[in-house]
Formats: C-alpha cells, sequence, structure tokens
C-alpha cells in the first residue's frame, strides 16, 4: 500500500487551509502532512497536500503556477482586499459597457499593467512578517500595517463573464500572488474601487480541482486503510524528465553520489520501480545531482 504521495483536495470557503491539513492527518494516521499554497478561509478549489515522505517535495510543487477563477466587484475596497473585511473606500463602478467588453482599451491597458513581472503590495491581511509578526495579527489590532511591493508573476488573464459592477476572470500566476491585491489593484487602475468577491483555485502545476477529493470522503484513517488513494508524487509536476535507475543508481543514490543523466531536461524526477525516490538538477552536463530524496517510505533494493 502507497503510503507516501500527494492528495488533492477541494477545500470549502470557511476552512483555514490549516484545519484541511488536520483533516488529511487523521485520515492517513501521520503528523507528516503539509500544503503548497495556502487558500484564504474565504476562498475555495485546489489544495494540493503532500503525506508522508513526499513533504520533502513541496518545495518544487509551489513553485508551479497557479490558475484561479475570481470575481472582482467594483464599488468599494476593504481592509481586507476581499468580501469579509470592513469598507475602506469608496468609488463609482467603471461604466457597465467597458466591464462586458473583454478589447475594451481601458480594460485591456489595466491588464496589460498588471501582467507580467508585477511589484505588488500584499494585503495588510496577509501571513506576511514585519518586524518577526505576522501582518494580520497587527492589522486585527487596527494598526496601520505597511508592507513593501513585492515582486509577482501574473502570466495572464482571462475575460470570463460580468455584470454591471463586477467582472469575473481566470488568473494564471505564479506563487505568491495574492489575487486579492490584484483585484484592489485592478480597480484602482480603472478609476473605480474594488475586492475580490470569491476565489476558487482551479489548477496548480499539472493538478486540477476536477481530479479533487472532498472532504466528506477523508474519513479517519480513510487513507492509511486505502480508501482514500495517494497520487504519485509526478502528478503535480510540469515538464520534468523521468529516469529510472537501475541497482547501482540507487546504490549511488543512498550514499549522495551522482547518477548519469540519460534523458534531457534540467530537472528530473529518479524512479525505482516506478515509485520518484528523488528530485534531482543537472550538473556537469551529464549528471544527476538529487537534491530531494525520499527514499524509506516504499523504496528497496
Amino acid at each position: 500500500m502507497i503510503t507516501s504521495g500527494l492528495l488533492y483536495v477541494d477545500k470549502p470557503a470557511g476552512m483555514t487551509s490549516h484545519d484541511v491539513v488536520s483533516v488529511v492527518r487523521r485520515a492517513a494516521r501521520s503528523k507528516r502532512v503539509g500544503h503548497a499554497g495556502t487558500l484564504d478561509p474565504f476562498a475555495t478549489g485546489l489544495l494540493v497536500l503532500a503525506v508522508n515522505s513526499a513533504t520533502r517535495l513541496l518545495p518544487y510543487v509551489v513553485g508551479e503556477p497557479k490558475v484561479y477563477d475570481a470575481v472582482i466587484r467594483f464599488g468599494f475596497e476593504t481592509d481586507t482586499d476581499d468580501r469579509t473585511g470592513d469598507v475602506t473606500r469608496e468609488a463609482m463602478s467603471p461604466p457597465a459597457e467597458l466591464l462586458a467588453d473583454a478589447g475594451a482599451s481601458p480594460l485591456c491597458d489595466a491588464i496589460a499593467a498588471l501582467t507580467g513581472r508585477v511589484a505588488q503590495v500584499p494585503p495588510a491581511f496577509s501571513a506576511k512578517h514585519v518586524n518577526g509578526e505576522r501582518a494580520y495579527a497587527m492589522a486585527r489590532r487596527g494598526e496601520v500595517v505597511e508592507l513593501p511591493p513585492v515582486e509577482v508573476h501574473v502570466l495572464g488573464w482571462e475575460w470570463l463573464a460580468s455584470t454591471p459592477d463586477s467582472l469575473t476572470v481566470r488568473i494564471t500566476c505564479g506563487g505568491g500572488t495574492y489575487i486579492r491585491a490584484l483585484a484592489r489593484d485592478l480597480g484602482r487602475a480603472l478609476g473605480s474601487a474594488a475586492h475580490c468577491e470569491s476565489l476558487r483555485r482551479m489548477a496548480s502545476g499539472a493538478a486540477h480541482v476536477a481530479d479533487a477529493t472532498t472532504l466528506e470522503q477523508l474519513e479517519p484513517g480513510s487513507i492509511l486503510e486505502g480508501r482514500v488513494l495517494l497520487r504519485s508524487p509526478l502528478s503535480a509536476l510540469g515538464a520534468i524528465a523521468h529516469e529510472s535507475l537501475d541497482e547501482p543508481g540507487l546504490a549511488a543514490l543512498r550514499v549522495g553520489r551522482r547518477i548519469p543523466a540519460m534523458k534531457p531536461g534540467e530537472r528530473g524526477a529518479l524512479l525505482w520501480h516506478d515509485t520518484v525516490v528523488a528530485i534531482a538538477e543537472r550538473v556537469s552536463g551529464d549528471w544527476w545531482q538529487p537534491r530531494v530524496v525520499m527514499l524509506g517510505d516504499e523504496a528497496s533494493a
């Protein structure tokens, strides 16, 4: 039975990502559970979790591009930049005909300015640290939180729908991007005020919410007993070489030596009997240097 791997969960609104981790820990009967990117409590959708030794892969999964469907509501900003916060500023919504026209120049120009490498000021209610303390803790006490801009990577926007005072878009972005802040900044770019009304993560790397498990399926012990199956760590990673090891290669991996690279690519998953046992990076042209090793749960010579 596979006891290490990834799990896709469709997080409902109202739960924190840590709440979901707690449910998965009970289902796996293991404390070694982590996730590849927080979802705000008001948000729904895909949460990629790793169980047991697969948690070592989380830094790679976190870096994969993410896809969100967001409803941006115009007319006012909030202190959280989403629907749960208190109103801090009001302004007229952009003309309904502008929001309804995906090719309108003002809308296209505003979106273009928020695409690519963008200097983004995170929301005051965020997990960013200020002098060793979480920004949201300071904001909850009513303190003024001033966070410096952080460079984020927004790969693209897709217009999906509109109402007279809202815009529904699909945003593809790199890790660390706050969709709430993009909503806020789009409102300002259009001479209005806006916040994120709803948010749903559709994909993370190669993982899709359509393949996710519901919380109702995650009964205590359900993963350990095989009633809910874990996925291969490869399932959430993008383009990556797959290199099957022979016994000398596995022996080299066990002692941390480099392994000959037979497949092209700058990053590779090293497999033993179709199980991922390491993630490696290409060095010196034709060698794999293991960076994350996951021997022990399923691999044995």
